[in-house]
């Protein structure tokens, strides 16, 4: 009787997903649709992402791209849906695919670049600028580039000028403020390298 019961709650529990998934997904194609904003195959999400994008500022999502903004929508728990922002008319945000977001931010005032297959777990945040344009001390916005197969661990921040190397995987809650090379993990506040992944093959 338990495994019947276990088998039907997970039953249910995919049909709902599911069902947010094709609610949720049609709403966000629409806005996306009046914001002009490029997306690719399959992309799905899970509750509902917030985009904010200027008229001249470019947002290109790839194919096959999982956004999850409701809190119960990620094991450990989101605290805020997904925000998308290019809010500079010069402002360009590109996605590759196989990308995974949950409760994540990105802040785009210039050019944020990330690669294919890159995961962010809940509660990260990825930003060009300081956001305090009055304040002479903030400086200017600087590129971001994150590169294919990166894993952000959960809150992790990636501030401006940063480029994160192929392959690797950065731990959770790190300020992430220098490069990062190719095939490394690193972590800490700031994020300093651990060691270098070797591969198995």
């Amino acid at each position: 009787m338990r495994n019947f019961t276990n088998i039907m709650l997970n039953y249910l529990d995919r049909i709902y997903w599911t069902l947010i998934s094709i609610i949720s997904g049609f709403m966000m194609k629409l806005i996306m649709f009046l914001k002009k904003i490029d997306y690719g195959q399959d992309v799905k999400f899970y509750g509902l992402t917030k985009f904010k994008k200027s008229s001249n500022s470019i947002i290109r999502i790839g194919h096959f791209c999982t956004f999850r903004s409701w809190s119960s929508s990620n094991l450990i728990g989101i605290n805020r849906p997904c925000i998308i922002t290019s809010i500079s008319d010069r402002g360009k945000l590109e996605i590759g695919s196989h990308c995974g977001f949950s409760g994540t931010v990105i802040g785009c005032f210039k050019e944020i670049i990330i690669g294919d297959y890159v995961k962010c777990g809940a509660n990260t945040l990825i930003t060009d600028s300081d956001w305090h344009p009055d304040d002479p001390r903030s400086g200017d916005p600087r590129p971001i580039h994150i590169k294919n197969n990166v894993w952000l661990g959960v809150n992790v921040t990636v501030l401006k000028g940063v480029t994160i190397g192929e392959n690797s995987i950065i731990g959770a809650g790190s300020v992430v403020t220098k490069d990062v090379p190719d095939n490394v993990i690193a972590a800490g506040n700031p994020c300093k390298i651990i060691k270098k992944i070797v591969d198995a093959n």
